[in-house]
């Protein structure tokens, strides 16, 4: 079965919801693959790197709503085992890091770059909207820095990127993480582990009904 993710590097439910997939898997009998497809929270430009809770507080009702809502998410990141720093994480345009997400998976390399990307973003305070950054981090996991800045620093991707991130408003995404399930099947949200287990069974179900 193929899983395709869609999910942003700068969405903190994505990043739990990733974790509670590969819970899931752990349990999970069956061969799956997994595919990373993009999404934008937000298109805009980020002119330059400002701290993420300011960013928010504009949007979402001032700095004491954000810090409450950071407070929450940050509270279930932890029972995943996940570490969020909100108050280290930068606002950041996402476009170039899911080029690098494209890039490392033609190279065998596509789960840990989007590991990567999430602990840089929500750990480490990384500004993931740099080319830079982005380079260093596919150092770390691995890839050659300098190709990764020169394929950044060309126009590959751009426009294939572009035109998948339209592809998932087309077929309906609008909220993510979304987990499409051999290619017909979504669920939507950071699921529990057990309830993303049973929908993997039911799909295997009806995929072998269908046979």
């Amino acid at each position: 079965m193929e899983i395709e993710i869609y999910a942003d590097v700068v969405c903190p439910w994505c990043y739990i919801g990733k974790r509670r997939l590969e819970q899931a898997l752990e349990s999970h009998d069956g061969e799956v693959t997994v595919r990373y497809r993009p999404f934008q929270l937000d298109p805009s430009p980020v002119p330059e790197p400002r701290p993420l809770v300011d960013a928010m507080a504009a949007k979402f009702g001032g700095p004491d709503r954000v810090r409450q809502m950071f407070g929450q998410v940050t509270e279930v990141a932890a029972q995943v085992g996940l570490k969020l720093d909100f108050d280290r994480a930068v606002a950041a345009n996402t476009f170039d890091a899911h080029r690098l997400v494209a890039w490392a998976t033609d190279r065998g390399r596509a789960a840990e770059t989007v590991d990567a990307l999430y602990r840089a973003h929500f750990t480490d305070g990384v500004d993931v909207g740099s080319r830079a950054a982005l380079a260093t981090l596919a150092a770390e996991v691995g890839l050659d820095a300098a190709e990764a800045r020169r394929f950044l620093d060309s126009g590959e991707r751009v426009a294939e990127l572009s035109d998948e991130l339209a592809t998932a408003r087309q077929i309906g995404v609008t909220s993510v993480p979304t987990f499409v399930l051999a290619g017909r099947y979504a669920v939507t949200g950071a699921q529990e582990p057990e309830t993303l287990l049973a929908a993997l069974a039911e799909v295997d179900r009806r995929e072998a009904e269908a046979d």
